[in-house]
């Protein structure tokens, strides 16, 4: 059968192998095998070979690992989320040539197995379960356990909330390469308080959830770093400077059979050191530094939320870093000792994320957008430091590209979507960004939507501020009439809501369609964003989040409304989470402008929010009080004139319950009426529970259709 589309369109269901000759794909009769060069595909795993001899159904696949020597597979099934995503479940081996498939941790409770991966040799694999971690032997299941003293509060192996969420750590030990040790983070929460979240829905008595979670201002959990030698159960713990409870340890690799590199960064993150330590005596010493007046990000902001690995090339005699040193996020080649860097990316732009290092090529590609910030491209780039960026992307597919390439840079899925074209995929060969099949070329099978109307502008505000906005009119627009207006915000430093790519203008909460309901629709970008337009657009939002990017926001609509179109009485705010919380500021601060809001999950007092997100934008409470104040919405709250929609879920481990209610109190305290939402034990999605989703769409549509009645006039 000969290479599609329409199964590779997404990435997410991809896998490569390590050849980079062919991919992988989940399908519901197995795991099926696509070869790129004579673009066969053929049944790698069927449904007999997954389903155990005690059953009569196939194992669900997940997610699999295939071993370094081909003849084993580890699946991923019965999956249980832990907070944000599906880390827990059931593991399972596939002996391929014996065709026989056994359970790991068979002694384990059910779905409670996390992280399993095979030895470098594929004789054993690793796994966390409750907490502590353990080594099996695949030919015999001898369970062997490495930690003991695991509990709820006292991790090993894994992460707490907040490593999580805001690092992107996830997944906490790494095999050595002569597969003998296993070097794994150990989380201390036994000194952060916890917050109690109550589930009052599933009994007649409620249930306390106690959530391990750090508030801005508390110090953070303590981390260290062991090795743990697999035949003898010995751990030796990594000696590293400084108080554990006033810095992180965000990223660990193997640098070799018995070193390990890490990264630690200071509590207010504006401090990097790399470290390389002894697994074996556990000394350390710190070969590169990095500050920062504002912060540092780590590697999951330029690897898709993922901040493992370590990009070592000659044969790790360097590495490939990523630094806004220079006021601009590029690429450097760091040699071992630390000594020696070279800037490969040099120019007045930013990389977006690294895509894929091709040795043999001596070529880096990464994704950026020199031009257009609402836009992105793949270029690439020679690592010896004197050649210019190459664009790869075609440069006539103006909008966002997205790219999967296979690990010898062979191959790559390759993705295209703008404001008005719908997203496309095709298989592409490198570097020459040649499709594998003619006919799936992207170019000849765009697919626009002539009914969008959208503008993408830049507007300069009264600040002398210029910012990015798109604008979405309605169906039969007419220009001699006005209409309402809605802006979507987020606002902060973790998310842009202003790109071109198909959908991102659509309002996924409205019931029907806000075109034909004649609404007007708006996006505006602020400093602070994460927008590839240089450090100190993204950095000036330091310490004056809930100020700057509220004025930039209201300064932008304020210039926006001059068009004749806009009716100025019909203008509304919504968002959700960080977005949730600039709808109320701006709201509050700006009533002159901002008639209806609708604020969904925010965070109300910034002190109410975790220690890693909020003190890394905001500084330390301890040291400036004042500017949390000022960034918190209830410190506006008395000021609310017009209408506003209030929504929180009461089991949000994310931005907790107890926002909601300091809102609350403060607009009684002022006797402002407004309408409030909660939904009971529902978390920072709100998509639990039966008709949740949609009774949170009607309620949304219901308040702003009244509120802000669409249509022209």
């Amino acid at each position: 059968m000969h290479v599609g589309t329409a199964q590779i369109l997404h990435s997410k269901n991809l896998q490569w192998d390590k050849d980079g000759n062919s991919y992988f794909t989940i399908t519901p009769d197995g795991i099926e095998e696509t070869n790129i060069t004579d673009r066969t595909r053929t049944t790698f795993i069927n449904n007999q070979q997954l389903t155990p001899t005690d059953s009569t159904s196939p194992l669900v696949v997940e997610a699999f690992q295939i071993s370094n020597n081909n003849n084993e597979v580890l699946i991923f099934t019965n999956t249980a989320k832990v907070w944000r995503y599906h880390t827990r479940g059931d593991y399972w081996v596939l002996d391929i040539k014996q065709k026989k498939i056994t359970q790991l941790g068979k002694n384990k409770p059910a779905r409670s197995l996390m992280f399993a991966k095979f030895s470098p040799d594929g004789t054993k694999a690793a796994y966390v379960s409750e907490h502590n971690l353990f080594s099996e032997d695949i030919a015999s299941g001898k369970i062997t356990q490495l930690t003991f003293d695991g509990t709820r509060k006292f991790i090993n192996g894994t992460f707490d909330w907040v490593y999580e969420e805001e690092f992107g750590c996830r997944d906490g030990f790494r095999w050595s390469p002569d597969g003998n040790k296993i070097a794994f983070w150990q989380v201390d929460g036994t000194k952060i308080r916890d917050y109690y979240m109550l589930n009052t829905t599933d009994s007649v008595y409620s249930q306390v959830i106690p959530v391990e979670y750090p508030k801005v201002g508390e110090p953070p959990s303590p981390v260290r770093i062991g090795v743990v030698t697999i035949n003898n159960d010995a751990i030796k713990w990594m000696n590293i400077e400084g108080d554990p409870q006033q810095n992180y340890l965000p990223r660990m690799e193997w640098a070799g059979d018995d070193s390990l590199v890490v990264q630690q960064l200071d509590r207010k993150q504006q401090e990097s050191k790399l470290i390389y330590c002894n697994a074996t005596t556990g000394t350390s010493k710190i070969f590169y530094t990095e500050h920062d007046n504002a912060w540092i990000d780590i590697k999951s902001f330029w690897s898709d939320d993922d901040p493992s690995g370590w990009d070592w090339i000659n044969n790790k005699k360097d590495f490939i870093w990523v630094s806004e040193k220079d006021g601009w996020r590029h690429l450097y080649k760091v040699s071992r000792d630390g000594k020696k860097e070279t800037l490969l990316t040099n120019g007045k732009y930013d990389i977006g994320s690294i895509k894929c290092i091709d040795e043999i090529n001596n070529t880096v590609y990464f994704m950026a957008s020199p031009d257009n910030a609402t836009q992105l491209y793949l270029y690439k780039i020679n690592m010896d430091g004197n050649s210019k960026a190459i664009l790869v992307s075609p440069a006539d597919l103006k909008g966002m590209h997205e790219y999967d390439i296979s690990p010898t840079a062979k191959f790559a899925l390759h993705t295209f979507s703008n404001h008005n074209t719908q997203e496309v995929g095709e298989l592409i060969s490198l570097p020459y960004h040649e499709p594998i099949i003619a006919a799936n070329d992207i170019a000849a099978n765009i697919r626009q939507d002539s009914g969008i109307n959208i503008e993408y502008t830049k507007i300069t505000t009264e600040d002398g501020i210029t910012v990015d906005a798109w604008i979405n009119k309605p169906v039969n627009f007419d220009s001699t009439k006005k209409y309402p207006v809605v802006f979507y915000v987020y606002g902060e430093p973790w998310a842009s809501t202003v790109e071109d790519s198909y959908g991102s203008q659509k309002n996924f909460l409205y019931e029907g369609d806000m075109n034909a309901d004649g609404y007007i629709q708006v996006g505006v970008d602020n400093r602070g964003t994460p927008s590839l337009k240089g450090a100190a657009w993204r950095k000036a939002i330091y310490r004056k989040i809930g100020v700057l990017n509220i004025r930039d926001m209201a300064m932008a609509a304020k210039k926006i409304l001059e068009r004749p179109y806009f009716d100025k009485d019909r203008v509304a705010v919504w968002g959700w989470s960080g977005g949730g919380s600039s709808t109320l500021n701006l709201l509050f601060q700006y009533p002159e402008i901002f008639k209806t809001g609708i604020a969904i999950a925010a965070i109300t007092n910034e002190l109410y929010y975790d220690n890693i997100y909020t003190e890394r934008y905001m500084g330390l409470p301890q040291e400036n009080m004042q500017d949390y104040i000022n960034a918190s919405a209830i410190t506006y709250a008395k000021n609310l004139q017009g209408n506003l929609l209030y929504i929180h879920g009461t089991g949000d481990d994310n931005v907790q319950y107890d926002n909601a209610e300091a809102l609350l109190n403060e607009l009684i305290k002022y006797d402002k009426q407004f309408q409030f939402m909660p939904y009971p034990n529902r978390t920072h999605s709100i998509i639990e529970g039966a008709g949740t989703r949609k009774h949170l769409s009607t309620l949304y549509t219901n308040f702003l259709k009244k509120n802000c009645p669409p249509g022209g006039r």
